[in-house]
């Protein structure tokens, strides 16, 4: 496999992560690529993220990124999302912060994210009296979810670190810095879960938080070398008691959602290795792995 190739997906076929039926009052959770992620007890919803736009690679190479306005109606439809009452920003890279205004502007959210984050919003002239900036440690309940935002670190390699200092309604690449970078701890009577989405930790962080399931995100593990990959699953995995590990922030960003989701280029990271090195991990403490299903309803709680 050249630089530009991709890792063949089949061999994982049987991780795929299972179909859950609607219940009233349980939490549902829906991968909708990269980190985000809408988490629903059919009452309450939230969203991570909400990226929808997806620019292609020579946009991201050459041009100034904003939200694709068609592309971010056509997402929120095609899902079913109408009303959310908060969207989670993790950090303020494109792929993360770039449509979130927009998002919580069409489903009337809470927008909840770092003071750069904070400046996308004012940059797209989203309300200020919509967002809130998260304050680590300080749950936020809405409805049976309560929300919590952990200190959280940027995979190595960040192409883009530092703050966002002015409004940015439309910028480069390199115009989205990370900003502050977090987790989310999700809890609800049902259980706890942890989006984590950057390949990154820090120590003591999640002291005292647990996750029946931790999101994990790998963008870039593969490149890492073996130990970084252990210390990395004591951290986030060993340290929050998951039974469950579900990898995110895997695909391809530049691909349109109306595509089926696909790793990122060898390039850019080893999605092969990272897998291989989960599922061995995985069997070897009795933790289930399974891959997220663009759009599928799953339950982040089943035994």
């Amino acid at each position: 496999m050249g630089l530009l190739g991709r890792p063949s997906m089949r061999r994982w076929v049987g991780l795929r992560e299972p179909a859950a039926d609607d219940v009233p009052g349980r939490v549902r959770v829906v991968f909708l690529g990269v980190s985000t992620l809408l988490v629903t007890d059919g009452v309450n919803a939230v969203l991570t993220d909400g990226f929808f736009s997806r620019p292609g690679k020579l946009r991201l190479a050459l041009g100034r990124l904003s939200p694709d306005r068609r592309r971010v109606r056509g997402a929120l439809e095609r899902f079913g999302i109408d009303r959310l009452d908060a969207v989670f920003v993790v950090h303020s890279h494109f792929d993360h912060a770039l449509d979130a205004p927009l998002v919580a502007g069409l489903t009337g959210a809470r927008l909840i994210g770092s003071e750069s984050t904070r400046n996308i919003a004012v940059g797209q002239g989203f309300a200020p009296e919509g967002f809130d900036v998260a304050v680590v440690g300080e749950p936020v309940r809405f409805g049976a979810l309560t929300l919590t935002a952990l200190a959280a670190g940027h995979s190595p390699g960040d192409i883009a670190p530092g703050e966002i200092d002015r409004p940015l309604g439309a910028g480069r690449v390199g115009e989205f810095r990370t900003g502050d970078c977090y987790s989310l701890h999700v809890a609800h009577p049902d259980g706890e879960m942890l989006v984590h989405a950057s390949a990154n930790w820090v120590p003591g962080a999640l002291d005292g938080y647990r996750a029946d399931t931790v999101y994990l995100g790998v963008g870039a593990l593969g490149k890492q070398d073996h130990g970084f990959r252990e210390d990395y699953w004591h951290h986030v995995v060993e340290r929050t008691g998951a039974r469950r590990v579900v990898p995110i922030h895997w695909d391809d960003f530049t691909v349109s959602l109306d595509r089926p989701p696909r790793p990122l280029p060898a390039l850019v990271d080893d999605l092969g290795t990272t897998l291989g090195f989960l599922s061995r991990r995985a069997e070897a403490v009795g933790v289930d792995l399974a891959l997220p299903v663009l759009g599928r309803r799953t339950d982040p709680f089943r035994p």
